[in-house]
This record gives C-alpha cells, structure tokens and sequence, in this order.
C-alpha cells in the first residue's frame, strides 16, 4: 500500500481491460487518477465503482486520436490536480490481424492514429508540465505484436511506440524524467475476447498464432497492472528505455 501515494497520473484507456485493472491499483496505492476514454458512460462506471473503494478518480471524456483531445486531457489534470508525475498511454484498438495486401489505407490511419499517434500527442503535452517539475514516469503500453505477430497496421504502430520510448528516455536520461514501456502478451480484454476474435483475419492470425507458445497461460490484466505500477512507482527511479514483456514467456521461442 501507498507505492504511489500523492502521485498525479493519468491513464488513458482507463476504463476498461488493463487500463481499468491499472486505475484501480493506482488508487489502491494512494495516486489520483484521471482516466480518459470515448465512451462516458463506461467511463462514469468506472469512477463510481472505484470511488466506491475509496480511490480519488475523474474521469475525461476524450479521442486519443485527435491532438486537441490529447491537450485536454492534460489540461484538465492540470487544472483539477497542478501537475502529472504519471502518464500511462495505454489506450487502444485491435487491428484485427489484417495483413498488408489486405490493410486499406484508411484502416492503417485508423489504428496508427490511436495506437500511435496517441502516445506521440500524450507524451508532448504532459513532458510539459513533466519538465517544469523536473520528474515523472511515462509508461507506454506496447504489445508482443511489436515483433511483427500480428497485423500490419498493429505491428508498425506497437514496434514504433517501443521505439519512442526509448527515444523519450534517450532525451532526458540526464533528469528523473524517465520513459518505459510495457508489452502484454495474450491478456483477455474486451479487445480480443471471443466474440470480437471471430471478427479477426482468420488465417492470418492463425500464422502469427505459430511464432508465439500460446500453450502457455494468459497474463491477466491485473498482471500488466502491477508491472505499469512497478515503472510508474520509485522503485524503478533508475529504469528508463526499458520494454518489458509481461506474457509468461510466450515469445521465448
């Protein structure tokens, strides 16, 4: 209890799968959350029932795809709460394992523009007030498909989040600004539960399903929880650029 007790975070994609689990542990160990996501009424659920536990949270209602959303979110911490010591990108979408050949251009824009472009437009805004402080931790939610295991637009978007990650930490490796990254292997979420899968490029997902173990357990989202509170949390001051993979060793192979 209390790892991150009087801590400021943001986490987008809050209300729901991992985000959910993390704003949730946040609280639990004494952070004020703010979580951002589309739909309000998910994200009223959410406030209610983790102020029902005695957590302090509130919630935004934003598109992580648009910028002008982005600065919202933060200008709205910002107003509520004076500063962020915490940002966790952890909002998203599923590509559905579409392969290049297949991918429109619309659909690669789409999933770029939330999965990536959201972490650019995160990250600018809250380094801002992250700067005057002279610390913070971001936490950027990857994936396994990073490696290419999944589709395109996926892949590109996962593979670039690791790589700013490690160009944020590059950047202020000299301050107590640190920038890591999380990549979840298979976790049940809304994103890739059952009914959503059938929705998938089958035979696509069936060749990346042979370049990972999936034999092995599933991580839950609790399980990616407690590895974005060890990055968020003081007791990885000296952690930056760092992607750790939390899926019971799925991609060992």
């Amino acid at each position: 209890m209390g790892r991150l007790e009087g801590k400021i975070a943001i986490i987008t994609g809050g209300n729901a799968g991992i985000g959910r689990a993390t704003a949730e542990l946040f609280c639990k160990e004494g952070a004020k959350v703010v979580i951002a996501s589309r739909r309000a009424e998910n994200n009223q659920k959410a406030v209610a029932e983790i102020s029902a536990k005695g957590g302090e949270i509130i919630a935004v209602e934003a598109d992580v795809a648009k910028m002008e959303d982005c600065k919202k979110i933060v200008d709205t911490t910002i107003k509520k709460f004076g500063r962020i010591d915490v940002l966790v990108n952890n909002a998203g979408i599923a590509d559905k394992h579409i392969p290049i050949n297949e991918c429109s251009e619309e659909w690669y824009e789409t999933v770029c523009r939330v999965d990536q472009f959201s972490v650019f437009y995160m990250s600018k805004y809250a380094l801002e007030h992250m700067e005057k402080a002279g610390k913070g931790s971001i936490i950027n939610i990857s994936s396994i498909g990073s490696q290419g295991i999944a589709g395109i637009s996926y892949s590109a978007a996962k593979a670039a989040v690791n790589s700013m990650t490690k160009n944020i930490a590059l950047l202020y490796s000299p301050t107590e600004i640190r920038c890591n990254a999380i990549a979840p292997g298979p976790t049940p979420t809304e994103l890739n539960a059952p009914e959503n899968f059938k929705t998938f490029h089958q035979e696509f997902a069936a060749a990346c399903a042979k370049h990972i173990d999936i034999t092995l357990p599933e991580a839950q989202a609790e399980d990616q929880a407690e590895a974005i509170l060890f990055f968020a949390s003081d007791a990885s001051k000296a952690i930056t650029g760092q992607i750790l993979y939390v899926d019971h060793g799925t991609t060992l192979y």
